[in-house]
């Protein structure tokens, strides 16, 4: 029997990052990871830019109160301007114009009066600064400021976000390789299964674990494949492990991993190849874990058939696997340290990871524990989003204590 840490570092060893694929920038690539380098291929902005509406002006002609200018045109965000500002000049400029020649600064509209008298004699008259601190580069965006030419914009290993899919658009790109999101086949296995959506009859239960692992891939970075459930039986067991086998990266089954006589998942795996690298955790829920390896390299775990413990399994070892092939650098679990909202006192004899709550406060984050009954307890796993870490034996501690936290 492993503990927590060695058996995720035994997954982890076998964990590799899938072959790079290039991905179109669709609402389909968000939370993939980046590949390679992205440059930029031009400056940004490409020439200085105004950041106000206003006048663009050369800054030591507004040095003396009330000085007046000559606006000699208007530049609209777009258009290039056609004229030099000399001495005494200004154009009247909008946010995100180019700026003329000549000018070094934007005086905003409201600090400036337009002589309309000045106006009868045609063109675009005369204006009056009435900012008498006009500094060079005063609201103007510089050339380049955001990027140049040649730099690295985004590095490999970024997860796209929106924010990354703007940069990208901004350096003409519109593809880009990228870490596929694993392919994850989930079966679910027993006799006594049924779907949601029969009622069930008997000794029968409805299938939780075959949605709930699905959502868990989708959160993980996953792209799952419902095989539906393994009755028990051998062969259709066998054909359906080994469907998941053919067509993903990872297979996770639910159920049958045990040592009962209806646990048919082991002897399966034998069969097919499937090198398994260990069969149990010292981890509470979720002692009866399988993990192993087929001869192409896909990953097969084998979860306990209870809810929380499934659950629990999934977050601790699948999911940083799931992370590792879709060229994350770190696995996780990401784990920190909170003050719990109200004392705590269990004694386990394993390791234990139970459900529980952050919540935000005047102070900052704390950790609520949530009331739960065990590992076939999956309404109170509901409201979580986090585990607290609690080691073996007994645990006794006060309000405040800090705790090791799993953030989900």
């Amino acid at each position: 029997m492993l503990e927590v840490a060695d058996a995720l570092a035994e997954v982890l060893k076998h964990a590799r990052p899938l072959k790079t694929e290039v991905a179109a920038l669709t609402s389909s690539a968000l939370g993939q990871v980046l590949a390679v380098d992205i440059p930029a291929d031009m400056d940004s902005p490409p020439f200085p830019k105004a950041l106000r509406d206003g006048f663009a002006v050369r800054s030591a002609d507004c040095a003396s109160p009330n000085a007046e200018l000559k606006v000699v045109e208007e530049v609209p965000a777009g258009a290039m301007p056609t004229k030099t500002i000399g001495a005494g000049e200004a154009s009247r400029i909008f946010t995100g114009a180019p700026m003329p020649t000549g000018a070094d600064a934007v005086v905003m509209q409201e600090d400036t009066q337009p002589l309309a008298s000045s106006l009868q004699g045609g063109g675009w008259g005369w204006v009056r600064i009435t900012d008498s601190a006009v500094k060079p580069r005063q609201h103007v965006f510089a050339q380049g400021t955001e990027m140049k030419a040649g730099d690295v914009v985004l590095k490999a290993s970024t997860i796209l976000n929106p924010a990354a899919f703007g940069v990208l658009a901004s350096v003409g790109k519109t593809a880009v390789p990228v870490y596929p999101f694993p392919k994850v086949s989930v079966l679910s296995t027993g006799a006594e299964l049924v779907e949601a959506n029969t009622k069930p009859m008997g000794g029968q239960i409805r299938n939780t674990n075959g949605p709930m692992l699905t959502a868990q891939t989708v959160r993980g970075g996953g792209l799952p494949r419902y095989l539906g459930i393994a009755r028990d039986d051998f062969a259709i067991t066998r054909s359906l492990i080994r469907e998941g086998i053919e067509v993903s990266d990872v297979v996770l089954i639910a159920g049958g991993v045990s040592v009962g006589k209806f646990d048919l998942v082991p002897d399966v795996l034998k069969e097919l190849g499937v090198r398994v690298h260990f069969r149990q955790v010292r981890v509470k829920p979720g002692k009866p874990l399988l993990f192993g390896t087929a001869q192409d390299g896909t990953l097969v775990f084998g979860l306990p058939g209870n809810p929380a413990s499934a659950f629990v399994g999934f977050e601790l070892f699948v999911r940083p696997a799931l992370r590792i092939l879709g060229g994350h650098k770190e696995p996780g679990p990401r784990t920190i340290k909170l003050p719990v909202t109200e004392g705590l006192a269990e004694s386990n004899d394993r390791p234990t990871y139970r459900p529980a709550k952050t919540e935000l406060g005047s102070t900052g984050w704390s950790v609520r524990p949530l009331p739960w009954s065990g590992a076939p307890d999956l309404l109170g796993l509901q409201p979580g989003d986090a585990l607290i870490s609690l080691p073996a034996g007994d645990t006794r501690c006060d309000r405040g204590a800090m705790m090791d936290v799993v953030l989900l």
